[in-house]
């Protein structure tokens, strides 16, 4: 455990604040013989000075690129572009195993530099069971937004605040409102129905039983809906644009928090583009209206609960870190996406090199036939 480097990068995205390290369980790593360097931000919710009091190393932002071979690069959201070629370990949502747009790419920079991705989101339990997620202050946000927007107070640009004047605005307002949550027994779903209920919403709640076999009419007579539901394998979608089309549709206002766009496995496969904070609602129906928000940093607006809740469930797992359990699972899980695209590139270019040999035989042919 001595020789373990941590090494906690600036986020790149501006609107990201939060952290999956913070201070105080930054102190526990240190004090159990981590090495933990943590690169300055400006946009993190907890300042730098307070993981230099934690006993943490201090970077610029960045400066991951030479950090030493040994050390693992943890963060929460997208690398910058740059450098094509990864080398180290890197532990952050890489959104890259279910041909994500730009998860290709992803893939071919680790195997370019021979570095590896341990996705935060297959750090999973022995049942699969995820062992540290943001999933619960996702719904709660997805939700809360979605019923100020469908209320008229919904004010861009959004801005990150606290729980307590988010319940206050949800609070404010009371009216009747059919909402229903579908993945309501998961994190997302639970934090979703939580924030209906500080609103003052009684929602309905569907879950497996109820997906099974979908009720789609009974699905468009909600006004509002939030999807929590992230699936890993084929079902049919919850909404397609055929539904959308119903005239007598009631819905108004879809919330999707988990944003899988461009995923073969998106159970929502009628938008193509995310929303985010400058403009968190886009309406994609106007006969009769429907607007959507699709924001997959939604739990960034409450920085402080979402990082403070997200590191207690990490901190467990970076104290064993190591090449086995989870962590190994993770890595298995990598190999797996890289031997997938290393296959599927292969095919490609075989196709690729039949037919440019038909080409070249067909083009011979054809001066054959003319010097006939």
């Amino acid at each position: 455990m001595t020789e373990l480097h941590l090494w906690l990068r600036h986020e790149i995205r501006t609107t990201e604040r939060r952290t999956p390290i913070v201070p105080a369980d930054a102190r526990r790593l240190v004090e159990s013989g981590v090495t933990l360097t943590v690169e300055e931000s400006p946009q993190r919710v907890f300042p730098i000075e307070a993981y230099e009091e934690a006993g943490c190393r201090v970077a610029k932002a960045g400066s991951w690129v030479s950090a030493p071979p040994e050390a693992v690069v943890v963060g929460l959201k997208e690398l910058p572009d740059g450098p094509p070629a990864l080398t180290h370990r890197h532990v952050f949502f890489g959104h890259a195993y279910k041909r994500q747009p730009g998860a290709a790419a992803l893939l071919r920079r680790f195997l370019a530099g021979g570095g590896a991705l341990l996705d935060i989101e297959y750090l999973v339990h022995d049942d699969g069971r995820r062992l540290a997620a943001f999933g619960y202050w996702a719904g709660y946000l997805g939700a809360a937004l979605a019923v100020l927007h469908h209320r008229g107070s919904l004010k861009a640009p959004l801005r990150p605040t606290s729980k307590e004047d988010l319940d206050a605005e949800l609070a404010s307002e009371k009216g009747e409102l059919r909402a229903l949550v579908i993945g309501a027994l998961g994190r997302s779903g639970r934090g979703a129905r939580v924030a209906l209920g500080v609103a003052g919403v009684e929602p309905t709640s569907w879950d497996l039983a109820e997906t099974r076999e979908l009720d789609r009419r009974a699905l468009l007579a909600h006004e509002l809906m939030v999807n929590t539901v992230l699936t890993t394998r084929p079902i049919p979608p919850f909404l397609t644009d055929e539904d959308l089309d119903e005239p007598g549709r009631r819905l108004r206002t879809l919330c999707d928090v988990t944003c899988d766009v461009g995923s073969p496995l998106n159970v929502l496969p009628i938008y193509d583009t995310t929303t985010d904070w400058t403009h968190p609602a886009r309406r994609i129906r106007e006969r009769p209206a429907l607007d959507l928000i699709a924001i997959d940093n939604l739990p960034s607006l409450l920085p402080l609960e979402a990082s403070v809740d997200f590191s207690a469930a990490l901190l467990p797992q970076l104290l064993e870190f190591g090449v086995g359990g989870p962590w190994g699972r993770c890595l298995d899980r990598f190999h797996e996406a890289c031997r997938a695209l290393e296959a599927e590139e292969a095919e490609d270019a075989g196709v690729a090199e039949e037919a440019e040999k038909a080409e070249q035989a067909e083009k011979a042919e054809e001066g054959e036939s003319r010097d006939v």
